[in-house]
């Protein structure tokens, strides 16, 4: 983990939408702090600090330093957070103290590395079916991403959650015949008739019509002499 973040805290007395409310006004996130062996404290933290880590390359895996007033400093991680929906603001976070060695699990994506052989010589298509994966770590260990190498896919080959491999000291929560990526065949369009196809030509009509009438019109000539 790259980036260090250390964020100011106080303890929070008041509760309710209305108390909520006038934190957002100051410039303040209402927060919950739990886990790690201690009790539950309710507190409030400076949004743009929180929205800052939120923001950074490890987003909401990051860990980071938290040091609430006349309590002191702990690791944290954010557990879980509210996002207004129409501004994308954060509202409200849960944020999980940490023990020493203790592993969580965590959601990292899922980055494909190279362009695979049946796009490049056979004109095939790549598609990301998971673009996500759980894993079980401790905090120092958490990867910025999980890179998956598709160079090899030929058009009809893929790769899966068993085919990925990471360090020793993650491991991996998803099915392992769950598909990560794969490359499929593009299938031509079929060429419809052009207008110019689908009109009959008037002078072979008119002609096939003459013909047959000249030939009844001998026929009964025919019958006429005999």
């Amino acid at each position: 983990m790259a980036e260090k973040f250390i964020i100011k805290a106080e303890k929070r007395d008041g509760r309710g939408t209305n108390n909520a409310r006038r934190l957002r006004r100051e410039g303040k996130i209402p927060a919950n702090v739990y886990g790690g062996g201690e009790d539950a404290v309710a507190i409030t933290a400076d949004h743009k600090e929180l929205a800052a880590i939120l923001r950074s390359d490890t987003g909401a895996n990051t860990l980071f330093t938290l040091d609430i007033d006349g309590i002191g400093e702990s690791r944290v991680i954010f557990q879980d957070r509210q996002i207004d929906p129409i501004h994308g603001r954060l509202m409200h976070a849960d944020l999980r103290r940490l023990a020493v060695g203790e592993k969580i699990e965590v959601t990292i994506p899922i980055h494909l590395i190279g362009e695979p052989k049946g796009v490049r010589e056979e004109g095939g298509i790549l598609e990301q079916q998971m673009r996500e994966m759980r894993v079980f770590c401790t905090p120092s260990n958490i990867p910025e991403a999980i890179n998956v190498n598709v160079e090899s896919l030929d058009i009809g080959q893929s790769v899966s959650v068993g085919d990925v491999t990471v360090d020793d000291e993650i491991v991996i929560h998803e099915a392992p015949e769950a598909m990560i990526a794969s490359v499929a065949f593009v299938k031509e369009p079929e060429l419809e008739p052009t207008e110019e196809e689908d009109i009959e030509q008037p002078g072979l009509v008119g002609e096939e019509d003459e013909g047959e009438e000249g030939a009844g019109e001998e026929q009964t000539s025919g019958e006429d002499t005999e």
